[in-house]
């Protein structure tokens, strides 16, 4: 199993700079304009690797040359979604320090003091992009993962501004505290899990 993540790190290694690059041109879209930019730079970012990962994955054949291994598809499938657990959680927490520092040096753009709660919002929401991402990729696989993933930034895109001023109002409303977070967060582990499962038979029937 580490093994299997360190592939994908290894993998994601030599394009590490096209995740910089997320990071940096989500930060400049979203920080000047929007109250929770943190949200938005650090799920674009988060699930911008995911889909880097699956498309190296695809270009270099690695699922044909692993089911060749002395590794179950049951395992792949594992290691997939405990790296984009850590996708998750490396792209949020950069979004908070690049919030941090923003905060420190531009007190002029009036940036909220996000905190772990907002962390936590965060996180929750790129596993629920990557429970509905896996099943779909791991179904279509080659033929149709280039107008999955087409799809998936289309859709964040468009979604932004309306997720945006939903957020603000339960904000404003008092409607977001921790104990409805850890509630909704429980939630959100279960339909992964269940993702999981689902995606583990996907790949065990599927024909390379």
């Amino acid at each position: 199993m580490l093994n299997l993540l360190r592939k994908d790190f290894i993998a994601l290694k030599s394009s590490l700079w096209i995740i910089l690059l997320y990071l940096v041109v989500f930060s400049l879209a979203f920080i000047p304009k929007s109250e929770i930019s943190m949200y938005f730079v650090g799920i674009y970012t988060a699930f911008g690797s995911v889909i880097l990962a699956t498309m190296i994955d695809i270009k270099n054949h690695n699922h044909n040359f692993l089911v060749t291994l002395p590794v179950s598809r049951k395992q792949i499938v594992q290691a997939k979604y405990l790296s984009a657990i850590m996708y998750a959680i490396l792209g949020v927490l950069a979004s908070y320090g690049i919030h941090w520092l923003v905060n420190l040096n531009y007190p002029e753009l009036n940036k909220p003091n996000y905190s772990i709660m907002d962390i936590l919002i965060s996180i929750d929401m790129v596993l629920v992009l990557v429970s509905v991402y896996m099943p779909l990729f791991y179904a279509f696989s080659r033929k149709g993962a280039a107008i999955i993933n087409a799809v998936f930034m289309i859709s964040l895109v468009i979604l932004a501004q309306p997720v945006a001023i939903v957020m603000s109002i339960t904000s404003e409303k008092g409607m977001i505290n921790m104990p409805i977070i850890v509630m909704v967060s429980i939630g959100i582990l279960v339909m992964f899990l269940v993702s999981y499962l689902a995606t583990s038979r996907l790949f065990t029937r599927k024909d390379l």
